[in-house]
């Protein structure tokens, strides 16, 4: 089947490992665009979007190490908005290059994308996000006399990090302009970094100091654009219950029932596979027609020849 609507969520090491320079990130993105090629060579409509964790915790960083009265560091909503995109700008030179040596004439834009979180979330009364870096205890009473409205949390005996609300989408305010770009052929990189979270007051959207998941603002996208498939890409070629255990298995087609059951039994680690795990169901709940999929990057060319990696449908699946 060619010329579906699929929207495809990078995980973090398809931009970032180990080397924190724009060069070696550029690098990462080339090669991440050699693996997204494939679904444009062979007809369907492409919408990307990606993390950016990493990559605001170390704006933060430099933000704060350079910030002055009269040049202060900006607010967290306006740093997503930045690595939003300075990693668009990256992604799309790197698809564009690759587009133009696999002879096709397509055009890549990136838009800058705001993604409505409701003012009531309790994730704004109970922040459990970490961002930046760790500090001691004495450098944290530091930071709290400079920043008293900032929430600080000791992590695993490391230090102390400090947290932010992590609100789930409801609307994407540019999901219009994502499909327009869509229906003229161009593709479109969005909610880069799960969007900037805003709140809407009046006909103003008001940025939050916050950061909204980015599987969960890609189900969104896709849920709003119509996506045929939205495709959630991490480390691993399948979803497993049991991970790492003798009698570990290996998920290939699976419905929401099957999930919602494995998500009772705690089989899904709460800061990785989980809410991975709970965007796909979103999706198919939203979209019953639809499917989504976990799988990696590097198992793109295998499920788009044979259906590798875990699929997740409303339904039994009949067949690949």
């Amino acid at each position: 089947m060619t010329n579906r609507k699929i929207v495809v969520a990078l995980g973090g090491n398809a931009i970032l490992s180990k080397d924190a320079s724009a060069e070696a990130q550029q690098q990462a993105l080339r090669e991440t665009a050699k693996y997204l090629v494939e679904f444009i060579k062979q007809g369907d409509q492409l919408i990307i979007s990606h993390g950016n964790g990493p990559q605001v915790g170390n704006l933060l960083l430099q933000q704060a190490a350079g910030s002055t009265d009269k040049n202060p560091a900006m607010p967290l909503d306006t740093a997503v908005a930045m690595t939003q995109g300075s990693i668009g700008y990256w992604m799309q030179n790197a698809l564009s290059e690759v587009l133009a040596e696999n002879k096709l004439d397509v055009d890549v834009a990136t838009v800058v994308t705001q993604v409505e979180v409701s003012e009531d979330d309790q994730a704004f009364t109970n922040p459990t996000k970490p961002i930046g870096p760790f500090y001691t205890k004495d450098e944290i009473d530091l930071i709290k006399a400079q920043n008293p409205d900032q929430t600080f949390v000791e992590d695993a005996g490391r230090g102390y990090r400090r947290v932010v609300p992590s609100p789930k989408p409801i609307g994407v305010k540019e999901s219009r302009v994502v499909n327009k770009l869509v229906d003229a052929g161009i593709v479109p990189i969005s909610v880069g970094g799960g969007g900037v979270p805003v709140v809407k007051r009046g006909n103003r959207y008001v940025g939050k100091e916050a950061v909204i998941d980015k599987d969960f603002a890609s189900e969104k996208l896709a849920e709003l654009v119509g996506a045929d498939l939205l495709i959630i890409l991490t480390a691993v070629d399948n979803i497993y219950v049991n991970f790492n255990k003798p009698n570990q298995k290996q998920l290939n087609e699976v419905t929401v029932d099957e999930l919602n059951t494995y998500i009772k039994e705690g089989q899904f680690a709460k800061g990785s596979m989980l809410p991975k795990v709970q965007a796909a169901i979103d999706f198919v709940d939203n979209r019953p027609d639809s499917k989504a999929v976990v799988t990696s990057l590097e198992n793109v060319g295998r499920f788009l020849s044979d259906g590798s990696g875990t699929i997740i449908s409303k339904t039994a699946v009949t067949s690949k």
